[in-house]
């Protein structure tokens, strides 16, 4: 029973970080989260290896242009071209997704390049180094936020270990002809015996619905056409659940005083959860580059932290798009998916900082 229990986990959140203030949303939150304490490492940074504090605030305002510039940028020229250069206007809208992280990556690399030919005392090298250390952090947080948006997810596991992602399903659901009061997805346990080990698994949805001048009749012959249309019809729900299209519809509606509890079973597919295991690469990726610094400081030989950061987060993120859906219809023909080839020009770089950082050895102790 336990095993049953842990095996997958249905996967809804809602967006917002506070219900019924839907503009607050997890992603956006994470994303400032990432700046705002990023800003207080390198203030940290600075004091202790003597450089001005103050240039934090200025060196925040490059990072943060760059990161939405570079990332929105990179997602219209590498992923989907065609669709926002036909309709540039397309491109500001930042809101409606799509960023990508190389683009952020290499967009960062320039600013930084500008914010040190404008501020004297402080190399190129020198200043990236410290930046990548709170980016990687960064990078943490943002697919974290992926994860509660349930986006950038996984392929099919094929077991029945897996996240079944929900909250498409739930939206399509909430357009529903009838008045729809709350929709919840969840595993039911009493569905256990229908595991097979494929990847198919049991997911109910829960909809609570306001009995108005429904009849009881009249709201069973509705929900039985339109929620199979919304569980079958669109790509998101082909995409995250498996009820095939000839089968009935499942479902039960129990009469309440003031509402209907409209009870519907049906079918999920295991996805890998991505977002997950990239946000916890990225956060170990973060200790490793802050250790470092804690011990040398100083000392570090200009291009190690960069080299690393580059050979460890665009090497994970190389290996993890092996288990990630496609972004974009164009990767399904690749052999290696854009995410891929983008990484394998920086991963190059990084050797060769790191090289380059290994010849020239620590530097010596300040006396």
């Amino acid at each position: 029973m336990l095993d049953t229990f842990l095996s997958y986990v249905v996967w809804d959140p809602n967006q917002a970080v506070f219900s019924g203030f839907e503009r607050l949303r997890w992603y956006s939150l994470l994303f400032a989260l990432g700046f705002i304490i990023s800003q207080q490492f390198m203030v940290y940074f600075f004091r202790k290896e003597g450089q001005n504090e103050q240039l934090v605030d200025k060196l925040t305002i490059y990072m943060v242009l760059a990161t939405i510039i570079g990332a929105r940028l990179g997602h219209v020229l590498f992923y989907e071209p065609d669709k926002y250069l036909s309709n540039p206007i397309e491109i500001l809208k930042v809101w409606e997704g799509g960023l990508a992280s190389h683009g952020a990556a290499i967009a960062i690399l320039f600013a930084l390049w500008l914010y040190s030919k404008r501020t004297p005392g402080q190399s190129y090298l020198w200043v990236v180094d410290r930046i990548v250390i709170v980016t990687a952090m960064t990078g943490a947080l943002i697919r974290f936020g992926n994860l509660m948006n349930s986006e950038i997810g996984g392929k099919d596991t094929g077991t029945d270990y897996g996240f079944v992602y929900a909250r498409d399903a739930e939206e399509i659901l909430e357009s529903l002809k009838v008045p729809i009061l709350s929709i919840d997805a969840y595993k039911p346990e009493d569905r256990a015996a229908e595991l097979t080990g494929n990847g198919i698994v049991p997911v109910n949805f829960e909809i609570i619905v306001e009995k108005g001048n429904y009849t009881l009749e009249t709201l069973e012959e509705i929900l039985a056409q339109d929620i199979k249309y919304a569980l079958t019809r669109f790509n998101s729900s082909k995409e995250y659940l498996a009820e095939p299209v000839e089968t009935p519809l499942d479902f039960s509606i129990q009469e309440q005083s003031n509402q209907y509890l409209v009870t519907v079973k049906t079918f999920g597919r295991t996805k890998y959860p991505t977002q997950i295991y990239e946000s916890i690469s990225y956060f170990l990726i973060f200790l490793i580059l802050l250790g470092i610094w804690v011990k040398y400081k100083s000392r570090i030989p200009e291009g190690l932290l960069l080299g690393l950061f580059l050979i460890s987060v665009f090497g994970m993120r190389f290996f993890w798009e092996y288990f990630k859906a496609v972004q974009v219809d164009f990767e399904s023909e690749m052999q290696f998916n854009m995410g891929q080839i983008l990484s394998v020009p920086l991963v190059i770089i990084g050797v060769f900082l790191i090289i380059r950082a290994w010849k020239n050895g620590l530097k010596p102790e300040k006396s």
